[in-house]
């Protein structure tokens, strides 16, 4: 599992699952030849997409950003048409951090879709039960009112099998909520209409999360949004404002998403890369010679 210190907060990836989704899709209007060049596609022009939570150890207290696709909750059909190469193994990941479900905190979900919000819930026997019984779970009040009462697009991916055992534990927010001192949830919309950002501050210094508005490095331009998008010119906005900001500021950019980078820092202008940590285990789509 991958790590990084920010001043007081611990970061570790846990391992959610693995999707692999058409790469048309991902980048929406733009061109194979551009994005391709960026983020590498099989032969069935599928890219890779890890779905993988972050634990915030702060304060004493354990946070997560989002929970992974879950295990054992999707269909054989499901698996494929999702490219679900791994499912989620959050509990053992866990526990080699010396945790167990129980001891999460609060859960930060950026939004509701299945391969974010798929490891909120678990099969214990034949039941579905939370899996994290002592967490708050925190999302936009948007998102938990769509969740519950998807429309005819969005049914494909608000389950009740994601919401109906945690609903006690839902707690939600309309423009912005500060979770702690130095951790802040901000609704953009966009992606979906409740989704939202998330903002880690220490010592005058910030990381982003920019969850699916910018769900890989290789989305970083502002026009580069998703075909997924409910609402893709809000996203649009939303990115170009932040993206402004974080730029100006040296803010780094973390991922749930992303396959081969689990940190990135752009310059000023945003063309070259001057920091980053990568991520350190393999992706099974790798950039060809000739890409």
């Amino acid at each position: 599992m991958d790590q990084l210190q920010f001043h007081k907060m611990q970061l570790t990836w846990l391992d959610g699952g693995v999707t692999s989704l058409d790469g048309g899709a991902m980048f929406g209007v733009v061109p194979k030849p551009l994005w391709s060049r960026k983020y590498p596609t099989n032969e069935l022009n599928q890219i890779e997409l890890a779905c993988e939570p972050i634990l915030i150890q702060y304060e004493g207290k354990n946070y997560l950003i989002d929970s992974g696709v879950g295990f054992n909750k999707l269909t054989e059909k499901q698996l494929r048409n999702y490219g679900v190469t791994e499912e989620s193994t959050v509990f053992e990941s866990l526990k080699k951090l010396g945790l167990t479900p129980a001891d999460i905190d609060v859960v930060l979900m950026t939004h509701l879709h299945f391969d974010h919000a798929g490891g909120l819930t678990y099969w214990e026997g034949d039941t579905l039960v939370p899996s994290f019984p002592n967490a708050k779970i925190y999302t936009t009040e948007v998102e938990w009112n769509e969740m519950r009462n998807p429309n005819i697009r969005s049914r494909n991916t608000y389950w009740k099998e994601n919401w109906e055992p945690i609903q006690h534990q839902v707690e939600t927010f309309t423009d912005s909520i500060t979770i702690a001192p130095g951790i802040e949830m901000i609704h953009t919309g966009g992606h979906s209409d409740g989704h939202a950002i998330i903002k880690l501050t220490q010592n005058g210094e910030t990381m982003i999360h920019m969850a699916d508005i910018m769900a890989t490095h290789a989305h970083q331009n502002p026009l580069w949004v998703m075909a997924y998008d409910d609402y893709p010119m809000t996203s649009v906005f939303a990115k170009e404002k932040i993206m402004k900001e974080a730029l100006a500021n040296n803010y780094k950019f973390i991922f749930y998403h992303d396959a081969y980078y689990r940190m990135i820092q752009w310059s000023a202008d945003g063309k070259e890369v001057v920091s980053s940590l990568k991520r350190t285990k393999e992706a099974k789509i790798k950039f060809q010679m000739n890409s």
